[in-house]
């Protein structure tokens, strides 16, 4: 009988940790949910439930330097990625769509690259064809800046309002549907 229970259980299990993260607002104050480590679950947040994003600036993979408060009074999508990370492979496309679609609007996105290689990152920003640039984290500093506010790994997707505020987060690989929705949601805030 015990037997028969373990995989029972080992699926319940699997099925709560991949689900844990996909979680939505909290139903009793409309403002996003935590898990267990103290990070804010996925979802655009309310203007209320919003708080400053840490600084981010160094190298990008081409070489010049950017700074993220630099775009101050844009919607700005940061997006952790790897190339060595398939959901980032896969969501690539996804992100260029909606950077092409909402550039024009006041929109910046921002990647970085998390513990990789320049090299091996280069090729695979040519090869997905990403237009915009990408920070290099290969000690993955950037990334620790949020930690219990954003999963620690990729791919990972902030949205930063034109405050500087983190106004949502979308761990895990996104649809092109998934981030329209929130961009342009956040893109027709006044600032």
């Amino acid at each position: 009988m015990r037997r028969s229970l373990l995989p029972a259980l080992l699926a319940c299990a699997v099925a709560a940790a991949c689900t844990g993260s996909s979680g939505a607002s909290n139903a009793s104050t409309g403002g996003p949910q935590q898990n267990s480590v103290g990070a804010q679950q996925a979802g655009v947040y309310s203007a209320a439930d919003r708080s400053p994003a840490p600084s981010l600036s160094g190298r990008t993979l081409d070489g010049a330097t950017l700074d993220v408060g630099s775009l101050r009074g844009k919607v700005v999508v940061v997006n952790f990625w790897a190339q060595w990370c398939n959901p980032c492979r896969a969501e690539a496309r996804n992100l260029n769509a909606v950077y092409a679609q909402t550039k024009a609007k006041g929109v910046a996105f921002v990647g970085i690259d998390i513990k990789d290689d320049d090299v091996a990152a280069r090729a695979f920003q040519r090869s997905k064809q990403v237009a915009y640039p990408s920070l290099v984290d290969p000690d993955g500093l950037l990334l620790l800046k949020f930690r219990g506010k954003a999963p620690q790994q990729p791919p990972t997707t902030l949205i930063l309002d034109r405050q500087g505020r983190i106004a949502a987060l979308f761990p895990g690989a996104l649809t092109e549907t998934q981030l329209l929705g929130a961009v342009q949601s956040l893109a027709s805030e006044k600032a």
